[in-house]
């Protein structure tokens, strides 16, 4: 038996509200804060974006991106892993503030290598979530190519050799660098 809810959710999928209008939305925000937020368009004489031509460009962009079908899929198959990526990192600055000063908790001030760190291995982990939703063919995502080519012939030796000499360059790295204030 299904619940009313489960129903509910069945005929907003079958009326395309997870495969036109949320991506249509997410799209259409994110276009117009960025065109907002830069001043690309120019700004009224008071200084205000503008507004009009903003959201005129922002709507073209989402209803271009949702008429292109491959997009819509690339976007609904990666975001549930990116949300779930932004809970990990939340839970990880929950952490954190907890064992922190109770005074405002500034990670990039604070500890800027260590945001550096996370940082990379967030956008990392953005490029990966993406490469796994982006199929190159029926059930082969751009992820499992990349792996399948790296694991096996010549493909694996060069990135053996690229990683053992990254390794070596980065002990060396560590080995050589003097302490801040010595200047001997």
């Amino acid at each position: 038996m299904t619940s009313v809810l489960r129903g509910s959710i069945e005929f907003l999928q079958d009326f395309g509200l997870f495969d036109v209008v949320l991506p249509f939305l997410l799209i259409f925000a994110i276009i117009f804060a960025i065109l907002e937020k830069t001043l690309i368009l120019g700004k009224e004489s008071s200084g205000e974006p503008k507004k009009n031509l903003n959201s005129i460009v922002a709507l073209v962009v989402a209803l271009l991106f949702v008429s292109a079908n491959k997009a819509v899929n690339i976007i609904t198959s990666a975001l549930p892993n990116i949300a779930l990526m932004i809970v990990i990192a939340m839970s990880f600055l929950l952490m954190l503030g907890i064992f922190w000063k109770t005074e405002e908790f500034d990670f990039k001030e604070n500890e800027s290598k260590w945001y550096i760190f996370f940082s990379f291995v967030m956008f990392i982990a953005l490029a990966l979530i993406f490469m796994g939703a982006y199929m190159v063919s029926p059930g082969v995502s751009l992820l499992s190519k990349l792996f399948s080519s790296v694991s096996g012939g010549a493909m694996q030796e060069i990135f053996i050799g690229v990683a053992v000499v990254g390794v070596i360059i980065g002990l060396i790295v560590f080995i050589t660098k003097q302490p801040k204030g010595d200047d001997d």
